[in-house]
């Protein structure tokens, strides 16, 4: 898969470094000379130029892109980009970088964003998930489709410790993606049984959230 960052500071740099341990193909675009530091990630490609022009897309070739992350530390400048690759080159996946929770309203499907990655907000969401067993945490929103990835722990007194998956009823609009027990990363099947202080992340439409996060704290009746 071939991926565009528009942005090589400290975080385009490390998304880049990260793309290319899982065998993608990656571009790094700033129009800084000082940013272009081909050392520090020699298996990317770089290009010096302004993502804010359309002649410097043309030149990154961005229509060939399955993914384009605009990662500047410029709200506007990650606004222009994601625009310009969702209108104009029709990139499949836009990912874009928050840096003003202020401006967070902004990042929607109407400026080509897919999906919105607020750094206050996933810090927020880290210190709420380390004091909060049983709350539901929103990590990311998903511009299109109206969705929102969010983590729930599942707490010990919860009724659905010890059941299959298969076996819940889950809200509508809602899929379980991935279960987080201890160092392993599991893949949900039916027949998986849900363990008490499983991290499991899901997909859900925000009308449901409230919804999921009763089902998975309910509590044992006792007798």
């Amino acid at each position: 898969m071939r991926v565009a960052i528009a942005g090589a500071g400290a975080v385009g740099r490390s998304i880049a470094g990260e793309l290319l341990e899982n065998g993608h193909e990656v571009l790094l675009i700033d129009k800084a000379p000082t940013a272009i530091s081909v050392e520090r990630v020699p298996q990317a490609e770089w290009l010096l130029a302004d993502a804010c022009e359309i002649t410097s897309l043309d030149e990154a070739a961005l229509q060939r892109c399955s993914v384009v992350i605009a990662a500047t530390g410029d709200d506007k400048v990650n606004l222009v980009v994601s625009l310009l690759a969702k209108t104009e080159y029709g990139v499949p996946r836009v990912v874009a970088r928050v840096n003003h929770p202020k401006n967070e309203w902004l990042f929607n499907e109407s400026w080509g964003v897919d999906v919105a990655v607020s750094t206050p907000r996933l810090m927020s969401a880290l210190v709420e998930e380390a004091v909060s067993v049983g709350d539901l945490v929103r990590l990311l929103r998903f511009s299109h489709g109206d969705a929102n990835l969010v983590e729930l722990t599942l707490p010990p007194e919860s009724a659905l410790a010890g059941t299959r998956v298969g076996d819940v009823d889950w809200p509508e609009d809602t899929s379980l993606v991935t279960i987080i027990r201890g160092t392993r990363v599991l893949t949900p099947s039916q027949d998986d049984a849900l363990e008490p202080g499983d991290e499991l992340l899901f997909v859900a439409a925000p009308a449901r959230e409230e919804r999921l996060e009763e089902l998975l704290s309910v509590r044992r009746q006792n007798g």
